[in-house]
């Protein structure tokens, strides 16, 4: 049986074995051969074999044939004088592909500027990827940023405004099934997790939107939204932040939060195919 996986990322993977008895049709195969993929972290340039099987938990045996494949079809470069591989252009393809199959994203960015300059913080838009949540699109404002991140950027899912808000859009059924990939991935620390995560579900239902406060990090406030798609088929969500000296819990509700709401309007309205004007918010509130 294959070894578990040291990478903290990829710790909630289930065994190959398992996922094969679970569904007669998972590819035993091409999940290694994604996980080789998504073993590169943002700042790994270069990974050989026996680092790829570490975080894996594959064989090495096993990560070398997939590895030599997948440097065949563009997806991994070899590296002679490091011997190590990095990722191809392969990769870099599909990653555009994606975003660019994503009209949310073009649509909702004149609208998520239009909030970073009006409340001089970060807004983001991001989708959820097993315990995190990664970054499809940023715009800054020009307030002082407390984290620079970048389209790309992972966070963790239960102590961010916008892993809560993902959280808060999903079905029922679904949300029970990412509450078990998070207990898997968090273990022993997934219960208190838990206890706000269901606070936060709870502030949502009342007001539409989630809180951080510092939860994550210390000197971070924010707040975040989702905005469900296709009939709960598909879940994105927005997040704007700042520092928490700046961002009080009642500049969040009285101002963040509500145009948070507006902005998932606006997104949704030009979604519809409806004509809007040029993307904008109401002036900032006093104290912003």
């Amino acid at each position: 049986m294959p070894r578990r996986p040291s990478n903290p990322r990829l710790a909630n993977i289930e065994d190959w074995r398992d996922g094969a008895d679970a569904d007669p049709g998972f590819v035993t195969a091409l999940a290694r051969g994604l996980e080789i993929l998504r073993a590169f972290g943002r700042d790994d340039r270069y990974l050989g074999n026996g680092e790829l099987a570490k975080r894996t938990g594959i064989p090495k045996s096993t990560v070398s044939r997939l590895t030599q494949t997948l440097t065949s079809l563009g997806y991994l470069r070899y590296v002679d004088q490091l011997e190590r591989y990095q990722l191809g252009p392969g990769v870099l393809a599909l990653g555009y592909r994606y975003l660019a199959g994503n009209g949310v994203r073009d649509i909702a960015h004149p609208h998520m500027q239009a909030l970073a300059d009006s409340t001089d913080c970060s807004v983001a838009l991001g989708a959820g990827d097993r315990s995190e949540m990664v970054y499809i699109d940023v715009c800054q404002g020009r307030g002082p940023l407390i984290l620079r991140l970048d389209v790309g950027a992972r966070i963790p899912m239960p102590v961010t405004s916008m892993g809560r808000a993902y959280l808060a859009g999903l079905s029922e059924t679904e949300r029970e099934s990412a509450f078990a990939r998070l207990q898997a991935h968090y273990g022993d620390d997934w219960p208190g997790l838990r206890r706000g995560v269901e606070e936060a579900l709870k502030f949502h239902a009342d007001n539409g939107y989630c809180l951080s406060e510092g939860d994550w990090n210390r000197d971070v406030a924010s707040a975040g939204i989702p905005l469900v798609l296709e009939g709960g088929a598909h879940v994105l969500a927005f997040n704007c932040g700042g520092s928490s000296l700046r961002l009080t819990r009642k500049v969040l509700e009285r101002s963040i939060g509500p145009r948070l709401l507006e902005l998932v309007r606006l997104v949704e309205h030009d979604l519809a195919g409806a004509p809007t004007g040029t993307p904008g918010f109401p002036p900032r509130a006093p104290g912003m």
